[in-house]
């Protein structure tokens, strides 16, 4: 007999066994059998509980997306001021907890599932709409009518930056991504 509440807990647990393993392979090849091992259980388990491995690829992406959403949330409610909004959106995108190996790596498997599955198209839409929205928002006080192209253009760099990331064999620098972005910013604030 299923012990009552275990669902919950074990989902999570395949969620970041997906995560971790995609770090660990780079790539979509990874395997139920390996998530769920990772995770400490059955194959047959983890289909339970998400169907196919591309649903939980999706659950993972969703994971991330949420972690992210929520940085990026605090931070922009601890931001002052329209210039310090946009910092705080380009911090929060190479925080600690999103700009990591294995969440770089998530990424990358995101971005492929989308050009083949409608559902992860559609949440990826949803992420690049809002980013560029956030940005354009802290900085239409700021440049008016040149916000939405200014945002649009950090959206693309901090992309970028998680693609190098995810292509190079380095561990990500955050500290380096968020500087080039930064300096793009203020180089579009004071080309007026």
């Amino acid at each position: 007999m299923p012990k009552i509440g275990m669902e919950p807990i074990r989902r999570a647990s395949l969620i970041k066994a997906t995560i971790a393993e995609m770090g660990n392979v780079g790539s979509l090849e990874v395997t139920v059998s390996r998530i769920a091992k990772r995770a400490g259980m059955s194959s047959a388990l983890a289909h339970h509980y998400f169907g196919s491995k591309e649903a939980m690829f999706l659950a993972a992406m969703r994971h991330v997306l949420a972690v992210y959403g929520a940085e990026v949330r605090g931070a922009l409610v601890a931001a002052d001021g329209p210039e310090a909004r946009a910092r705080a959106v380009i911090r929060a995108s190479f925080s600690a907890s999103n700009f990591r190996r294995e969440v770089v790596a998530a990424w990358l498997n995101f971005y492929v599932l989308a050009q083949t599955q409608d559902e992860v198209r559609r949440l990826l839409v949803v992420y690049q709409r809002r980013m560029v929205s956030n940005l354009a928002h802290a900085l239409r006080p700021l440049m008016g009518a040149r916000a939405a192209d200014v945002a649009c253009s950090i959206a693309a760099m901090i992309d970028g930056a998680y693609l190098h990331a995810a292509l190079g064999a380095e561990t990500p620098d955050a500290a380096r991504a968020i500087a080039r972005v930064e300096a793009y910013l203020t180089l579009a604030l004071t080309a007026g």
